[in-house]
C-alpha cells in the first residue's frame, strides 16, 4: 500500500505563484513516473504535467511556461511550482505516482483546493 501526501494548495491572487508538494511513503520498490492532474468544478479532470524517472517532464499545453514540475533526489516526493496563475487554474489538484511492488500500480492524493482570484 501507498499514500500519498498533499501540501500547498491555497488562496492566491491572479498573477501570484503557488507551490504543491506530494509524498510518497509505504510498501514499493521504486516510484516511476509521478505527476499532477487537476478537475475543475463541473468539468473533467485533466492532465497538469508528469515527471519520469530520468527526470523527463510534460506539460498540459494550458500550463507550459507557468508551471514546473520536478522531483526530490530520493524520488518519492514530487513538486509543482505554479507561477502566474489564472483565475482558470482553480481546480483540486491531484498527485499520483506509479509504484512499484510486484506489480505497477497508480496510487492518487487527496487533492488540494488551488483558487485563483481575479
Amino acid at each position: 500500500q501507498v499514500q500519498l501526501v498533499e501540501s500547498g494548495g491555497g488562496l492566491v491572487q491572479a498573477g501570484g505563484s503557488l507551490r504543491l508538494s506530494c509524498a510518497a511513503s509505504g510498501s514499493f520498490s521504486s516510484i516511476n513516473t509521478m505527476g499532477w492532474y487537476r478537475q475543475a468544478s463541473g468539468k473533467q479532470r485533466e492532465r497538469v504535467a508528469d515527471i519520469s524517472t530520468d527526470v523527463t517532464t510534460n506539460y498540459a499545453d494550458s500550463v507550459k511556461g507557468r508551471f514546473t514540475i520536478s522531483r526530490d533526489n530520493a524520488g518519492n516526493t514530487v513538486y509543482l511550482q505554479m507561477n502566474s496563475l489564472k483565475p482558470e487554474d482553480t481546480a483540486v489538484y491531484y498527485c499520483y505516482c506509479d509504484a512499484v511492488a510486484r506489480v505497477i500500480y497508480r496510487y492518487w492524493g487527496q487533492g488540494t483546493q488551488v483558487t485563483v482570484s481575479s
